[in-house]
């Protein structure tokens, strides 16, 4: 049976770093290139990272925005087409949008713009973009019809992905930067298999993995077949290349019931091509242990995307304090984590043990109580509580 071969990547873009976002997508292409992939699909706002919130006020960055998608238009000259989020600009120009391009053979061969604006909790796309109002595109690609959406879209009934569906799409992509929180894949999961269901096609959705500020994406990347079965897994808070094969045939007519613009992007591969062996589906983390690595790699791309090497951490000797230090060591290594003993009416001397699980370089804060004692006779480390047994 004819197939459409689909690349994932799964990136971890940083906001505002176009050059380096542009790398990142055209390494995901050459990976994809190299998978023999008809088509490689990015997240959302992929060159400008998301959210780019205020950069959207600087006319430069929009500007330089657009020229760098067209520098990942330009270096697709093999037989992989490409999807990736950018900043466009709306319908009729009086405004920008939040769009995804269909790349191939050099250029940009369609956009599409996001219809539904999300405006609650983390998210405020309504300050910064207008909706897409034009009919969206089926594209043609490796022999199967695509059609493209954008995060939001998907979630409603009736909506970009049914009008595709109805069309005689034979796959959605839906590109993403959704962020974590708890019992989020089984929420998209059921989503997702209702969505297929009223479309009556698969649907690649696509997300982002990586921190920014107080947001972290889990990345999860999920295809759904058009019967409803999950075929293909991202990992969670992890980068990745997924590659995966989907059916694609002809549509019966009477399912076709509804017309949209349709562009060639590029033709079926000449021969045949063995079908991939589909790859065994990773088990969800559980409940524990996504919190643990949301936590890890929010703390990681933090630090990582403010320009912090190492952190330093004020250690009480509770659980609270250690927990944070073994998600720092986690995040950034033994190597570049510090901490500092603080002193306390049961630390008398703000002395702690070194266990041998610790970094080198744990510090006491013992030479700052000794000051304190001096000044402060009222300070719980004056001498006269100097007794108390220090807690390590």
């Amino acid at each position: 049976m004819p197939h459409l071969r689909l690349a994932a990547a799964q990136l971890d873009t940083v906001v505002g770093d176009l050059s380096g976002n542009v790398e990142r997508v055209l390494g995901a292409l050459a990976a994809a290139e190299r998978a023999g992939a008809d088509i490689c699909v990015t997240p959302e706002l992929a060159i400008t990272g998301y959210p780019p919130e205020d950069l959207l006020l600087k006319p430069g960055f929009v500007a330089d925005n657009v020229a760098a998608l067209e520098k990942v238009a330009a270096a697709t000259t093999g037989q992989c087409a490409v999807v990736v989020g950018f900043v466009g600009a709306a319908p009729g120009g009086g405004g920008l949008a939040n769009a995804a391009a269909v790349c191939a053979a050099g250029r940009v061969q369609g956009v599409y713009r996001k219809r539904f604006l999300p405006n609650y909790g983390v998210f405020d796309e309504q300050r910064w973009f207008l909706p897409g109002e034009e009919p969206p595109s089926l594209f043609g690609i490796g022999g199967a019809w695509v059609g493209v959406s954008i995060c939001e879209d998907v979630w409603f009934d009736d909506g970009p992905v049914a009008h595709a569906g109805r069309a005689g799409a034979d796959v959605v992509v839906n590109i993403n930067a959704s962020p974590y929180n708890r019992g989020r894949r089984a929420e998209r999961l059921a989503m997702l298999r209702g969505r297929v269901a009223e479309a009556g096609c698969a649907i690649a959705y696509v997300n982002q993995v990586g921190g920014q500020d107080e947001l972290v994406f889990d990345g999860d990347s999920l295809v759904v077949a058009a019967d409803g079965t999950l075929v293909a897994s991202g990992a969670q808070f992890g980068t990745e290349l997924v590659v995966v094969d989907l059916p694609v045939g002809p549509h019966r007519p009477h399912t076709v019931t509804e017309l949209l613009p349709r562009i060639v992007v590029s033709e079926p591969r000449p021969g045949e091509r063995p079908a991939l062996e589909p790859s065994p589906l990773r088990p969800a983390l559980s409940d524990h242990a996504e919190v643990y690595a949301a936590l890890v790699l929010g703390t990681r791309d933090y630090l990582a995307k403010n320009g912090f090497s190492e952190a330093v951490i004020g250690l009480s000797g509770g659980i609270d304090s250690s927990l944070v230090a073994a998600v720092a060591v986690d995040a950034l290594g033994a190597g570049r984590v510090h901490g500092l003993s603080m002193p306390s009416p049961t630390r008398a001397r703000g002395r702690a043990t070194t266990p041998a699980c610790w970094p080198s370089g744990w510090a006491s804060t013992s030479r700052w109580s000794r000051s304190r004692r001096r000044t402060s006779p009222s300070h719980p480390c004056s001498p006269r509580c100097s007794g108390a047994s220090p807690s390590a």
